[in-house]
């Protein structure tokens, strides 16, 4: 079954199959990743996300494979049931966190409650100490990783921001290296602080965790309110952002540093 679903990427690896053999498999098609990724369940059992992507692509999922693993003990995260990259492609199986993505509908009728949930989302990854934390991600590693997949071609001109729609990687790079602001606030970062990537529970009472961790790690505080803004906007509209700050506990807003992680991210 699940080859007959999957087929764009080729024969998966036996070992896996064996895994997810009973499985139902959906296609999951929310969010920008360039994976192909499928939501499996089956009566009774634990329910899975599988991540693929095909041999030869830029894509890998080792930054996730090793943030979860330092994180499963710090936070609500998936846990990987299996990892694996050959010659045919690239395979990661996580655990589900149950509940709904900030983004559902349910929300709608709710908004200001998942508003205060997304905040305490982001207290509680920003609470984290990091010390001894792995994974950097402040501007001087940031800008170098956007400097090298500009480089590479690997960022989609198409895919900017309506406001930058038009301009070319190398005049935002630019902009970039103008507007970069001289001290950072650092804290533990999600990376990709969006509203798909944020689940919260099915009563829409609780936060239940966080999904797509690869670009976590110890950056300004910045890089999850920006992103987490322009989302929150993109879903709900701008006029809910302001009581993102509020309950976040912001009480003068950096719009210079909003801007800049905006613009930066649209190299990844």
């Amino acid at each position: 079954m699940i080859n007959k679903i999957v087929n764009n990427i080729g024969p998966i690896p036996t070992e896996l199959e064996t895994l997810i053999k009973d499985y139902a498999v959906h296609p999951v098609t929310i969010g920008c990743s360039d994976a192909s990724v499928f939501y499996l369940h089956a009566p009774a059992k634990p329910s899975f996300y599988l991540k693929t992507v095909l041999a030869g692509f830029e894509v890998t999922f080792r930054p996730e494979v090793e943030r979860l693993d330092w994180l499963k003990d710090r936070l609500p995260v998936p846990q990987v049931v299996y990892y694996r990259q050959n010659e045919a492609g690239k395979y990661l199986l996580l655990s589900e966190i149950a509940g709904l993505m900030a983004c559902d509908d349910f929300f709608k009728a709710r908004p200001l409650m998942m508003v205060k949930l997304l905040a305490e989302g982001l207290k509680k990854l920003h609470s984290l100490y990091i010390s001894q934390c792995p994974f950097d991600s402040r501007m001087n590693s940031q800008l170098e990783a956007a400097r090298q997949r500009m480089q590479a071609g690997l960022v989609d001109e198409t895919d900017f921001d309506e406001k930058r729609q038009g301009r070319k990687a190398t005049a935002l790079f630019e902009e970039l290296l103008r507007t970069r602001p001289t001290g950072e606030d650092l804290v533990f970062t999600h990376g990709d602080y969006c509203l798909p990537n944020v689940i919260l529970d099915s009563t829409g009472t609780a936060l239940s965790g966080f999904i797509d961790l690869g670009r976590s790690g110890m950056a300004d505080r910045y890089q999850d309110l920006a992103l987490a803004a322009r989302s929150l906007e993109f879903n709900f509209g701008p006029e809910f952002v302001p009581a993102l700050f509020e309950e976040y506990g912001l009480i003068e807003v950096d719009w210079a540093k909003i801007e800049f992680f905006q613009l930066l991210d649209e190299f990844f």
